[in-house]
């Protein structure tokens, strides 16, 4: 079973997980990192903003979820734009040390392998910080993608591209297509850190948490990894069978046990 942490506010879980990252690079200062974007993350990295000194991040190495395919890396809606200037500028990190999957047209036939390459090339990734769907997705594994896949094309549902119209002038501007790390490759990290918070997230996370494991729900795959760590606000835990045990537990954990 997962660990589930129950915190009052995502900026309580930005903290918590911020230290268990600079625990990590102080521990080994080229530490891979699995980044991830969207609105979920953002506490993690603004507390790690917070605390940039305090550990050196240069030699961090960071592997992104997913990027569209055919945006131009430039365009501010990018995931490597979203990572430059939400990750990779405030904390200090180096850029070329930081990979995002390439989704030019010209050689998408090869990307998805290509990227597992640097991720294999890398020692494979450390600490891997994840959201969750509505639908139950990881990345842009949507719901029916294989436990055992790979980074590869995908094509978005309606409303996935809906969810993110929020960022473009339309949704008409919402690309149909992606690169997206596999189910395969998020469950080969060494530690899953899944973050969720708010009341929409609560029936996809006690569903990934505590349902069957089905391909229906992406991520119920958390379920087949060794050391998953769930970090979520009390509206997101609001459907948790068994919140008042995950309460306990972290009440009493012993003091050597991090997360």
């Amino acid at each position: 079973m997962a660990e589930v942490v129950i915190v009052e506010s995502p900026a309580a879980a930005g903290t918590l997980v911020a230290e268990a990252v600079l625990r990590l690079v102080r521990s080994r200062p080229d530490a891979v990192l699995g980044l991830a974007t969207g609105s979920t993350p953002l506490p993690v990295y603004e507390a790690l903003r917070a605390r940039v000194g305090e550990v050196d991040l240069s030699r961090v190495r960071g592997f992104a979820l997913d990027e569209y395919v055919g945006i131009d890396p430039a365009h501010p809606e990018s995931y490597r734009s979203v990572i430059t200037r939400e990750v990779v500028g405030p904390l200090g990190l180096t850029p070329d040390r930081i990979r995002v999957p390439d989704g030019s047209v010209e050689g998408i036939e090869h990307a998805g392998e290509d990227y597992e390459r640097a991720i294999r090339e890398a020692g494979g990734v450390d600490l891997q910080l994840l959201g969750i769907g509505g639908d139950g997705h990881l990345g842009f594994n949507e719901p029916g993608s294989s436990f055992a896949s790979e980074t590869r094309v995908k094509t978005l549902t309606e409303q996935t591209r809906a969810d993110n119209a929020r960022f473009f002038d339309s949704v008409d501007d919402v690309p149909r297509h992606c690169i997206t790390q596999g189910l395969g490759t998020i469950l080969r990290a060494r530690h899953l850190v899944l973050l969720a918070f708010g009341e929409g997230k609560s029936e996809a996370l006690a569903a990934a948490v505590e349902g069957p494991l089905t391909a229906s729900l992406p991520g119920s795959a958390i379920q087949l990894h060794p050391r998953v760590t769930v970090v979520v606000d009390e509206a997101a835990a609001a459907r948790l069978a068994f919140a008042d045990y995950y309460r306990y537990t972290y009440a009493h954990k012993p003091a050597w046990q991090v997360i």
